[in-house]
């Protein structure tokens, strides 16, 4: 497994795919990320995070049956693995611990 630190676009994927469940897919988690983070993202940028996410042995995937809707095509599922959970909370874990250390004052200015 490579790094285990998430940047912040990997870890944004990958807390839409624990959302998604067992419906994230491509598309999906696209309009997903748009409509909750109120950004804007290629579906190539998407596909490039959850390749990098499934190398570090954050995903799963696997294809679903084909659906008449897509013409027949099936659709590349990811689910979150045991490690990429682990690399979800370690990064929940620093920041908690990063906020908890700001003095009041340093948004008093």
């Amino acid at each position: 497994m490579k790094g285990t630190q998430l940047g912040e676009l990997e870890e944004i994927v990958l807390l839409v795919v624990a959302n998604l469940y067992d419906n994230a897919y491509g598309l999906l988690i696209k309009l997903e990320i748009e409509e909750k983070c109120n950004r804007s993202i290629t579906i190539s940028t998407v596909h490039n995070v959850l390749q990098r996410l499934a190398d570090k042995g954050f995903l799963d995937s696997r294809y679903s049956d084909p659906t008449p809707e897509r013409g027949g095509k099936r659709k590349l599922l990811f689910t979150v693995t045991k490690s990429g959970q682990q690399a979800l909370e370690k990064s929940r874990d620093i920041r908690a611990t990063l906020w908890s250390g700001i003095p009041k004052v340093a948004f008093d200015k």
